[in-house]
């Protein structure tokens, strides 16, 4: 049995109906996004339990090894080059395990909604359209889809017209925006129903988008879709 990882939970009302699990970024921890949530427009939205896991930490290559946070390793400034395929996939186990908590909690795998920035952006990426039951929809922030060559292959059918939000900065350094638009661009050649957003903002969160981000749960997890 995987174990549980560490996370905050942050909860818009009693009894939630729906739930977020939010990925932070290299380096990061769950703290991230939890600030976010009250920044988000969730008018007409059910109760929506908020997941904010923390990664493990492993030392990261292209940090000179450095030990830190982080859902997998990587090795290239390009990101998809000798991708670390074992740590991708051992993530992603971890997170269905907590897809599997939510749904043992009561919450409907389609009134859940896997988010991420930039490495969790790959993660919820990677994991959401592999994942065996229909998710309401995914968030792809500032980040870019791993393992793109072997998606076509190993796909799940229940996720290929789960809409997804992708968004990204134009004058990103960290993921730059043609390896996004690049996912974008694979993503949409296997037929999956991409939103894409850019903004005007380095690798971070713009005001914009924000707002864009409280549309775009209000669509997917919104009354009429209980």
């Amino acid at each position: 049995m995987t174990t549980l990882l560490q996370r905050i939970e942050i909860e818009t009302a009693p009894h939630p109906t729906a739930a977020i699990i939010w990925l932070h970024g290299l380096g990061a921890s769950g703290d991230d996004f939890a600030a976010i949530v009250p920044e988000l427009d969730l008018r007409g939205c059910a109760p929506i339990r908020f997941v904010f896991p923390h990664a493990p930490t492993m030392p990261v290559s292209i940090n000179n090894g450095y030990v830190m946070p982080a859902w997998y390793d990587i090795k290239n400034v390009d990101l998809v080059r000798q991708e670390d395929a074992a740590g991708i996939h051992a993530s992603a186990l971890a997170i269905e395990a907590l897809i599997a908590h939510e749904v043992a909690r009561g919450i409907a795998p389609e009134h859940i909604v896997l988010a991420g920035f930039s490495q969790g952006c790959a993660m919820a990426l990677h994991t959401g359209l592999r994942h065996s039951a229909r998710l309401a929809g995914i968030m792809a922030l500032s980040g870019y889809l791993p393992l793109a060559g072997t998606l076509a292959a190993e796909r799940h059918p229940a996720n290929a017209r789960t809409p997804i939000y992708m968004a990204h900065g134009t004058a990103d350094p960290v993921v730059v925006l043609p390896r996004a638009e690049a996912s974008r661009q694979a993503l949409l050649a296997l037929g999956y129903p991409v939103q894409w957003h850019t903004y005007p903002m380095p690798h971070s969160v713009h005001p914009q988008e924000v707002a864009d981000i409280s549309r775009f749960l209000q669509s997917v997890l919104g009354a009429s879709k209980g």
